[in-house]
């Protein structure tokens, strides 16, 4: 078996293919880390066949969705999952055929309803069922202290005590563990009784993952996540660095035209000489009327270059072809000690 494990912070996720065939699957992968996904399984001569989520995450972004669209290859996912984009569906006892490999489908559920664990050969990968020291929580949505009880204690750890362990998460970088081991030493574990188990995981004050909201959203619906709209709208935008746009506004470039997208408060507090106010939010209805031509250089700049480079992105498309963003926003002109302006402007 091939195998590669790759940290994202302490989100884990896992290459595994068949050296005989060179089929792969794909487990948990993370939004940011397509492109090394990718040449891990150029390397090792592989090809993704699956791509796969244990569970609906919540505490990072899956990259099924656009590796299923560019890979051509099914999402996979416990039939409960609430995603659209899932191309293939399981229920526990299932088993997925990857050349020579067998994955082996537990329905885990506890941590989420979709949860499921998968085995592969002596690995068992656990997502956020069973984790290295702990378990998954239970008080996010669709958790249930009660399954996770079954599916630990009459479920997966019934099953042989050298399986390694490989979860969706680790913080500490252990990497593995085995289940052998996680019965022996793992603190949650240790409450093999229903109730105190129950209770146990009822009573845990545990923070909030970051961007529980957007990730729960993007991963159960497969919409996109702000920073995937900020990336798509740079691959089609060009951008000004602050120097080059002081030697315009100091040769006094007649052709370009320069638009604080920010709110008029930010605006009036403080902008870069003869820039026009055009908020974001407004840039749609009032185009027309403040452009009407569309030939002009169109700088568009906002606090820090995110917001900004979104604007120029949708001037482009809209057919304002010269639309460009400011690199590093206001911010960056700033600290470079070039000049604003207080007040309402021009």
């Amino acid at each position: 078996m091939i195998f590669e494990q790759v940290a994202t912070g302490g989100c884990q996720s896992y290459l595994v293919g068949c050296a005989e065939t060179c089929a792969a699957a794909l487990i948990d992968p993370e939004i940011s880390q397509v492109d090394r996904y990718l040449a891990l399984a150029s390397r090792d001569g592989l090809r993704i066949r699956y791509l796969i989520d244990t569970h609906t995450h919540a505490d990072h972004f899956t990259a099924t969705q656009q590796l299923g669209r560019q890979l051509g290859v099914p999402v996979v996912m416990h039939r409960a999952s609430p995603a659209p984009f899932v191309g293939m569906r399981l229920d526990g006892g299932d088993m997925l055929v990857l050349g020579k490999l067998r994955i082996q489908v537990f329905h885990t559920p506890g941590h989420t309803r979709d949860s499921m664990s998968l085995l592969v050969e002596d690995r068992l990968f656990t997502g956020d069922t069973l984790l290295i020291g702990g378990t998954g929580r239970t008080d996010l949505p669709t958790g249930d202290p009660e399954q996770l009880y079954d599916s630990l204690f009459n479920g997966i750890l019934k099953l042989d005590p050298a399986l390694k362990v490989f979860p969706a998460h680790d913080y500490k970088g252990r990497g593995h563990s085995t289940i052998g081991e996680e019965l022996a030493t793992n603190p949650r574990l240790q409450q093999r009784e229903r109730t105190a188990f129950v209770q146990m995981m009822r009573s845990l004050d545990l923070s909030m993952p970051t961007h529980i909201t957007e990730a729960l959203r993007t991963n159960m619906s497969g919409g996109k996540t702000v920073a995937q709209l900020l990336a798509e709208s740079a691959t089609l935008v060009p951008f000004m660095s602050f120097t080059e746009l002081k030697k315009c506004i100091d040769g006094k470039d007649a052709d370009l035209i320069i638009l604080d997208v920010r709110e008029r408060d930010a605006y009036e507090q403080g902008h870069i000489e003869t820039a026009r106010l055009l908020p974001r939010g407004q840039l749609e209805l009032r185009v027309n009327q403040d452009l009407p031509d569309p030939t002009p250089r169109i700088l568009t700049y906002c606090e820090f270059g995110r917001i900004s480079t979104l604007a120029a992105a949708t001037l482009r498309q809209m057919g304002f072809q010269r639309a460009v963003a400011l690199d590093g926003g206001i911010k960056a002109w700033r600290e470079a000690g070039f000049p604003v302006k207080a007040g309402a402007g021009p």
